[in-house]
């Protein structure tokens, strides 16, 4: 976008925005560009291995405590309905007496 029609889009904001719009502009393409460039160098490649290697180790410790805790919760069930079908079994029954 050239000055001309900078002043015709915006005419009430200052020239000299245009110059800092265009630095930001500048520095900001820079960055990405050498982000982008080289994926391997800076923290980046740090903080994802970080976050994958927590992200593993919840994994590991979930999946296994998850299985367990519902194993333990559909026997402990299994266990409470056979003992009230033995209750009603026990109550059908006549009195001895």
């Amino acid at each position: 976008m050239g000055k001309a029609e900078w002043i015709a889009a915006h005419p009430y904001r200052p020239l000299d925005l245009l110059d800092r719009v265009r630095a930001m502009e500048e520095s900001i393409s820079d960055t990405l560009v050498q982000g982008l460039a080289d994926p391997t160098s800076g923290s980046n490649v740090m903080a994802f291995l970080i976050v994958a290697g927590l992200g593993l180790g919840m994994a590991l410790i979930y999946v296994p405590l998850r299985v367990f805790l519902t194993v333990t919760a559909r026997s402990r069930r299994l266990r409470l309905l056979q003992r009230i079908r033995r209750l009603r079994e026990e109550l059908t029954q006549p009195v001895e007496g």
